[in-house]
């Protein structure tokens, strides 16, 4: 039977949420408090971005750059960094910073190697990136430009953007 790779992710993400709701609430706190990235589990490193009303510059930096297999950091601000360094990211922003939606999308642009629209094409800006993934559908609902990013919402439009690039090849 024949499923598209466009599904697959989809499935894959489900089944991701799926296992942190089955998964006991009592392996989960015998997982020492550390922060993102440093030895910790991938399902509690999951479980800390769903439970964050706002994720930090550092901490979207590291899942999205590492799901779009661009930079596998073991440190959060080392992912920032580099994103940073790559003009992915607006220099006047600080990693502990509440992420905003506007450079997340540019974030997420610019890793998944999204080509993007004329305008965004020539200015590569976060308004322009923000734009063009309302209009490709990876951004959906009411949304605001300036609004922070949780960590639902993060891991949210990652999966949307693994779908969109598995079914664009």
């Amino acid at each position: 039977m024949y499923i598209s790779l466009y599904k697959k992710h989809y499935f894959f993400v489900i089944l991701m949420l799926a296992v942190l709701v089955i998964l006991p609430a009592q392996v989960l706190a015998q997982v020492p408090a550390q922060t993102p990235g440093q030895g910790q589990s991938v399902a509690a490193e999951i479980e800390t971005l769903l439970n964050t009303r706002a994720v930090t510059y550092a901490q979207a930096s590291r899942f999205v750059l590492e799901a779009a297999d661009v930079l596998a950091a073991s440190d959060a601000n080392e992912a920032f960094n580099y994103a940073q360094e790559n003009g992915w990211l607006p220099g006047n922003i600080a990693a502990e910073d509440e992420a905003q939606l506007n450079h997340i999308s540019r974030l997420l642009m610019r890793s998944f190697q999204v080509k993007g629209g004329l305008l965004y094409s020539v200015t590569k800006s976060s308004r322009y990136a923000y734009r063009e993934l309302i209009y490709i559908s990876v951004i959906q609902g009411r949304v605001d430009a300036t609004m922070p990013v949780s960590g639902e919402r993060l891991l949210f439009y990652v999966g949307r953007m693994l779908a969109y690039k598995g079914g664009s090849k």
